[in-house]
């Protein structure tokens, strides 16, 4: 069976109770759920084949229809977060002392026009864009994650961004 990978935008502990969501989506037909870290990430499988477009919108309705949760979804099989980091993209670039890696997934990459890259701001830089990816590095500085609004502005809100790390334990779910 399938397994995949919500990332929600926007979460919190503040604004999501991790077993809500949890009960959401197992109310809704999804099995083996587990939610990871506090920040909106869920693991699920589904017996249902469905393109990741539909299961974003699933797992969307699954949450306002259980929780009254509104949160963008960027849905991600975990065979395609291990492709990802066994190819370990970042290898291929320079990065700062210091610098954290950071996946932006585009929930849908084909509406999101292509740019000249790198761009670079205040210690952070957009690498490069893959299919449904941008790969981009921080230096953490007191400024704060200006690398965010680089982001937004360059590709719209329709993403959502993790750590190397986050995206590692997420694809061994």
């Amino acid at each position: 069976m399938p397994r995949y990978v919500a990332l929600l935008r926007g979460v919190s502990p503040m604004n999501c109770q991790m077993p809500v969501l949890k009960r959401c989506l197992e109310e809704a037909g999804f099995t083996d759920v587990k939610t990871l870290l506090s920040s909106g990430n869920v693991a699920f499988s589904t017996a249902r084949s469905a393109s990741l477009p539909a299961l974003q919108k699933r797992v969307e309705k699954a949450m306002r229809d259980g929780a009254g949760y509104d949160f963008l979804t960027v849905v991600r099989s975990t065979a395609h977060l291990r492709r990802l980091l066994d190819a370990d993209p970042f290898a291929a670039f320079k990065l700062p002392a210091g610098g954290k890696r950071v996946l932006t997934f585009l929930r849908e990459p084909e509406a999101v026009h292509d740019v000249e890259l790198p761009i670079s701001r205040d210690e952070a830089s957009i690498l490069q864009r893959t299919a449904g990816e941008v790969l981009c590095v921080y230096v953490p500085n007191a400024k704060g994650p200006a690398f965010m609004q680089l982001l937004e502005k360059t590709f719209g809100k329709a993403i959502t961004t993790r750590t190397w790390d986050t995206v590692a334990r997420c694809a061994r779910a």
